[in-house]
């Protein structure tokens, strides 16, 4: 099966190479995405918004024979929920990882302090400490050196929806630096960031870590891949 891999804010396709492995070992086509602005360090960012990393996913729907494996980490989940949007007849299920499919008329991600054109990586003091769960001091270093800004535009343009076939597209939610009983009730309570998910077809899965699984538990993360894979 072909598996598109989204990152998330100050990741490229690299970022999933320690799970790319896993998934074609299984028999699957991985796909890691670079979405535009995060081509380099000095890439220009100034043209580039959430349409932009969209229209890259629908790109890469569009590239592959068969309907797709979409998974998205952190805020690349809004941008794929936007792709089943435009293409859901051709997704057969969505992956969640860390993130929530956002809503007509929300954003990304808010607070995080921008810079001009780009949003860079934060001091990691303005992570909590759940997100940091099993990346040590030299980890921390290595994740700084290889982040890219990500465009600022990303986080602040609002997320347009308009074919409700994207509720028709199973989701599986993968609990990271939180618990699945923590957004079921989140879900339940009417948060606004979450509200997506009360007319999906969900399925939740714990995996115990920091944001980036992909980076402390990527063999895990490949494991629930491929068994969301297997439930298409």
């Amino acid at each position: 099966m072909d598996i598109i891999l989204v990152p998330g804010l100050w990741l490229d396709a690299s970022s999933w190479e320690l799970v790319v492995p896993a998934l074609e070992a299984a028999g699957h086509r991985a796909h890691p995405l670079t979405l535009p602005g995060t081509e380099s360090k000095e890439a220009d960012r100034s043209r580039v918004g959430l349409r932009e990393h969209v229209d890259a996913v629908v790109a890469a729907i569009d590239a592959c024979d068969a309907a797709v494996l979409l998974v998205g980490h952190s805020a690349g989940c809004g941008v794929c929920h936007a792709a089943v949007d435009a293409r859901p007849d051709r997704v057969a299920r969505a992956v969640y990882v860390g993130g929530f499919p956002t809503g007509d008329g929300g954003t990304l991600a808010d607070g995080f302090p921008v810079m001009g054109d780009d949003l860079p990586l934060p001091d990691w003091s303005e992570f909590g400490a759940e997100d940091l769960t099993d990346l040590d001091d030299a980890a921390l270093a290595r994740f700084r050196e290889r982040a890219v800004a990500s465009p600022a535009r990303v986080v602040r343009d609002r997320q347009r929806l308009t074919d409700e076939r994207r509720y028709d597209v199973p989701v599986t939610a993968v609990a990271t630096e939180y618990t699945s009983e923590m957004l079921r009730g989140w879900i339940a309570s009417g948060a606004e960031p979450v509200q997506e998910f009360t007319r999906l077809e969900v399925d939740h899965v714990d995996l115990p870590t920091g944001h980036w699984p992909q980076l402390t538990r990527p063999d895990d993360l490949a494991r629930v891949i491929v068994d969301a894979a297997a439930r298409v």
